[in-house]
């Protein structure tokens, strides 16, 4: 089961206010399609930090703008699953450091109103071969993005490789996006107008720069039928309730609660609460914490078990991750010198895997840029070719997700426990997610770039 912690907590250390961030890096040898070459990048969350990361190690100056004042503090847990995942983790030289920040996560049991026991969830099956707290991997990415210089010039170290200058901008957004002859100019909403060479929207499913550059976002984001929500509970309420992980299913109404082994050190975390729940299209403003603690609290009036104590702590809770599940479908992801990553370009709210997906697709799209000698159109195009089939098959997985969680009968609900309860059918299952995350071939960018260009450059 996907868990959340409070997801819009930032990082008071990070935080700034229209003004670039610099993290002075050591300076290779650009490759000669990367000199010069400046590239924007939306969204500071998972995607946007992974593309600089492996653009500054090709020579680019990249630059993140994050409409947040800092890094987001808490969010979904999330995993990475089978060898395609992995692989891009380990060359770029996170993967253990991901592994000593693992939630520890645990299994979930799905019980009945009265409290018992029906259907088991193992851990594996939501936290895959490694699970991290959202906020963690963006600290860990963005560090490695950004990273501090090592002692001694240790050029063996991971983040101190090589790279350029990766500049930070938080609190800011972009306004507009006009393409010239040779960039694209680009206004914020504080910082001073600019012009990059390439902009990527690595900004999510409700992406400004696929608002800006191709269209509404009522042209590329689908509903699908249902609604999710996760909090922290706030101190002290219903202690109880969180002592073990429990979900708890009614038609169209899923509701959990439970603690991150992770977190449990901290004084003041007495667990989280996530829902999942069947709906139509909301017309509330999704900006509006108050209005969407109003629908989650509508959404859940009558249920059984113990659902309206822990539903109502949503009152009283700090923060609220509340969005409908959705898929995006991009019919293009590039114009010009604009391109979308991620959940910008391929989202699927829960399940789809989109966690993995944005890493896989940052490398592939660095890799393809450092490989095009300068030609942004070939390697934007190569990139969508190479990976639009494997995210697509990722994305399908999101599809279902609703109403595997929330199944929208009683009977549907038993059909779903009796699946958890089948050792093979669980089995199958669990494969399944690990076959179609593992169902791409990467090439082996760093080498080739270092072969094509023979530049200075540690591979991975």
């Amino acid at each position: 089961m996907t868990r959340t912690t409070t997801p819009h907590h930032t990082d008071k250390a990070l935080e700034t206010r229209g003004t670039y961030g610099a993290c002075e890096r050591r300076e290779p040898t650009p490759t000669p399609a990367a000199r010069a070459r400046t590239v924007l990048i939306s969204g500071a969350s998972i995607a946007g930090p992974a593309l600089a990361h492996w653009l500054a190690r090709y020579g680019y100056r990249p630059t993140v703008v994050e409409s947040a004042p800092a890094l987001r503090g808490g969010g979904f847990a999330v995993d990475f699953r089978g060898a395609a995942h992995l692989a891009v983790l380990q060359k770029m030289g996170v993967l253990e450091e991901i592994r000593r920040r693992r939630t520890g996560g645990s299994s979930m049991t799905f019980i009945d109103a009265r409290g018992n026991h029906v259907a088991a969830l193992p851990p594996e099956f939501a936290g895959g071969d490694v699970e991290i707290l959202r906020s963690e991997l963006s600290r860990v990415l963005y560090d490695h993005s950004c990273p501090t210089p090592t002692p001694h010039d240790d050029t063996t170290a991971p983040a101190a490789v090589a790279g350029t200058t990766t500049a930070y901008l938080f609190g800011d957004s972009l306004t507009s996006l006009t393409e010239t002859a040779d960039g694209v100019h680009v206004t914020f909403e504080h910082a001073p107008p600019r012009t990059f060479d390439l902009v990527i929207g690595a900004d999510g499913l409700h992406s400004t720069v696929r608002r800006l550059a191709f269209g509404p976002e009522e042209d590329f984001v689908s509903h699908l039928g249902y609604y999710v929500a996760g909090w922290d509970l706030p101190h002290g309420a219903a202690p109880d309730l969180a002592a073990h992980a429990v979900g708890y299913n009614e038609p169209g109404r899923l509701v959990t609660v439970g603690r991150v082994p992770r977190r449990a050190g901290d004084p003041s975390y007495g667990g989280e609460a996530f829902c999942v729940f069947a709906s139509e299209r909301l017309g509330h403003d999704r900006r509006d914490p108050q209005a969407q603690r109003a629908a989650l609290v509508q959404a859940y009036e009558g249920a059984g078990w113990r659902t309206t104590e822990l539903v109502g702590t949503v009152r009283d809770a700090d923060d609220l991750y509340f969005d409908a599940i959705s898929r995006v479908d991009a019919p293009t992801w590039s114009r010009g010198r604009i391109a979308l990553l991620g959940d910008a370009a391929y989202g699927a709210t829960v399940g789809g895997m989109g966690t993995g997906s944005a890493i896989v697709g940052a490398y592939v799209l660095a890799g393809e840029l450092a490989l095009a000698a300068g030609d942004h159109r070939r390697a934007f195009a190569r990139y969508e070719q190479k990976l639009r089939p494997y995210v697509s098959r990722c994305q399908e997985g999101g599809r279902g997700t609703g109403a595997f969680l929330a199944p929208l009968t009683q009977e549907a609900i038993a059909a779903r426990n009796s699946a958890l309860n089948d050792p093979a059918a669980l089995t199958a299952m669990l494969q399944e997610g690990q076959d179609i995350s593992a169902d791409i071939s990467l090439d082996d960018y760093p080498s080739l770039v270092h072969h094509d260009t023979g530049s200075d450059r540690n591979g991975s």
